[in-house]
């Protein structure tokens, strides 16, 4: 097993020398290296290990590097880790084919080992940044989801997949219903109300985007403001700044609500500055004061 603490990079090619060269290359770094020859090996070894980031190889006889990585990204434990296409084919059609079938990047052969490992260092930072910021909002009890242009969901909090089960209770996992799909395709700023399997209504409300191609939505049974929509409504503020307000009230830094939210630090800065205009507090401290009194105090 890998060393706790250790990258651990899965390097699948069919190749023994290119092997050999990017498991010496990315051992110098302190990293793990795991190796797979086909792509059935590298399904094989991914269900023992779950790897931070992994380099397939396009082109490979039997199951070619699309067609793995297509596998991969359906496996809910593997969908957010990075997966960097190596290729001797440099023509669009190629490139297009490994990022549709969910890579993030591409190096093209004979690879640069700086070329290389400068890559992995950028997409395991911001795999690791990714991750952080939903393991914030699964511990604060969000009820949010990310999805695809398509529709399909990429990952989601236990709260807001416990919501999704009640609109499909047969439903062997969370899934957005069609007519959610063609609400979200129509890019209307509009929220959308479904009723529930347990007769209540649900709410499925735009956030913004998350990366290139994944759009952040927020649940909400129908009837419950919520704590953001409590402190929009009862300290004047926009649904914007309430979310960040209440992440502020949370303990969370700039730099981390930035990433849970989607944003830069400085446009939450931006947000901050208008927050305390407005509530008439000096710092996060006040801030966050007031948000407690106003979540504690009996809806009107």
């Amino acid at each position: 097993m890998p060393e706790s603490g250790r990258d651990v990079v899965l390097v699948v090619d069919d190749s023994p020398e290119t092997l050999s060269f990017l498991t010496a290359a990315i051992e110098a770094t302190g990293a793990t290296v795991l190796v797979a020859v086909s792509g059935a090996a590298a399904l094989a070894v991914v269900q023992e290990i779950t790897p931070d980031v992994i380099l397939l190889d396009a082109m490979m006889p039997g199951l070619d590097g699309f067609e793995t990585c297509r596998r991969l990204k359906t496996d809910a434990a593997l969908a957010h880790v990075p997966v960097i296409f190596m290729t001797g084919l440099s023509e669009t059609e190629h490139i297009v084919r490994g990022l549709e079938a969910g890579g993030v990047d591409y190096v093209t052969k004979p690879i640069s080992p700086g070329e290389i490992l400068a890559r992995i260092r950028v997409h395991l930072a911001n795999a690791r940044a990714s991750q952080s910021a939903r393991l914030a909002l699964d511990s604060a009890g969000r009820f949010l989801l990310a999805v695809d242009a398509a529709g399909a969901i990429r990952w989601c909090t236990p709260q807001a997949g416990k919501l999704l089960r009640a609109l499909d209770p047969a439903a062997a996992e969370p899934a957005l219903p069609p007519i959610a799909a063609a609400w979200l395709r129509s890019a209307t700023a509009a929220p959308l109300t479904l009723p529930a399997g347990d007769g209540g209504r649900l709410q499925f409300s735009r956030i913004g985007r998350v990366g290139a191609d994944e759009v952040l939505l927020r649940l909400a049974r129908d009837g419950e403001g919520g704590e953001v929509e409590r402190l929009r409504r009862d300290l004047g503020l926009t649904a914007r700044e309430a979310e960040v307000l209440l992440w502020v009230s949370r303990g969370k830094a700039s730099r981390d609500i930035g990433a849970i939210l989607s944003l830069s630090p400085r446009t939450v800065t931006k947000h901050l500055e208008q927050i305390y205009a407005k509530l008439g507090v000096e710092n996060r401290t006040a801030a966050s004061a007031l948000v407690a009194r106003t979540l504690q105090e009996p809806r009107a």
